[in-house]
């Protein structure tokens, strides 16, 4: 059962053998998880877990979440305890501190998360990628290195999820081949000289949490790419005042013509939820792609 998982995951991360838990208190966890506030004998914490996710999803998590903490931002980004794969039947789950939800600063927590996301912005890499693949939502992602961010978005992000979709929610012919001739030409649309920044990767405002420390933020997608990939599902279901985008503006300016550029990143998005989800979210994938072929 998962509560004695989490029960020996803590006593062994905590070296607290006597630890009990005392109870399992349903919180909400997203779309796709189970989430609960465990209570124990030696304070509370958080946990996920799900019968039916892969099993890794949330190691990858973990790993983000520690990527995201390592950028010294200045964002509240909740400590991981433990993350495990599923046992013996058992379902994988990450464990995390609790954080308690706050009733926020107004307009000064906008602006710590908008010069929060920047700082996470700045922290660079190598290559465009991840150490490891990671998800979004359900979705994998193909993190494998490349030194090319064109390359980058159209063959491990946009290309892969096309091949998602073909399998499950499946365009009509003529449609397909308009995102096909998208991404062959995205080069006549998006900048190729950019530099990896690490990237949240799924900022909605249901990622963002108003704690007593300031703005939260957590369930990361990351990877290392283009900045302005970062605001496609930042901008597609609002949600973000505009002191945070003045802030962020304050501490690093976008490149011009980004919000031009914006849908194509949106787009990603998009045809993630309709992978996931179905619904009205392809007819807006493709109006993206009739705008920009």
């Amino acid at each position: 059962m998962i509560r004695g998982r989490l029960e020996a995951a803590l006593r062994t991360v905590l070296d607290m053998p006597a630890l009990q838990i005392e109870s399992l208190q349903a919180v909400g966890g997203g779309c796709i998880h189970n989430a609960a506030r465990v209570a124990t004998t030696a304070g509370d914490f958080f946990a996920k877990w799900n019968d039916t996710c892969p099993a890794d999803l949330f190691l990858r998590e973990a790993d983000g979440l520690r990527e995201l903490a390592a950028a010294e931002s200045g964002l509240v980004v909740p400590r991981v305890l433990a993350a495990m794969d599923s046992l013996e039947g058992d379902p994988p789950f990450i464990i995390m501190e609790y954080l308690s939800p706050g009733k926020g600063a107004g307009d000064r927590d906008d602006e710590r998360l908008g010069r929060g996301l920047a700082a996470v912005h700045r922290r660079r890499g190598e290559t465009f990628g991840f150490p490891t693949n990671t998800y979004c939502g359900a979705t994998p992602q193909d993190n494998t290195p490349s030194a090319s961010w064109l390359e980058f978005y159209a063959e491990r992000r946009l290309r892969p999820i096309l091949g998602l979709i073909d399998r499950n929610r499946a365009f009509p012919a003529p449609d397909r081949r308009l995102f096909d001739r998208l991404v062959d030409q995205l080069g006549d649309h998006l900048p190729a000289d950019v530099t990896p920044s690490l990237i949240h990767g799924d900022l909605w405002s249901g990622n963002v949490m108003a704690t007593s420390g300031g703005p939260a933020i957590f369930d990361p997608a990351c990877a290392y790419a283009n900045r302005e990939m970062e605001f496609g599902i930042t901008t597609l279901f609002g949600g973000f005042s505009e002191r945070f985008w003045r802030a962020y503006q304050e501490a690093w300016p976008l490149p011009a013509g980004w919000r031009e550029r914006n849908p194509l990143y949106q787009l990603y998005h998009l045809l993630n939820h309709h992978l996931l989800f179905g619904g009205h979210y392809g007819a807006e994938a493709l109006a993206i792609a009739m705008r920009f072929n």
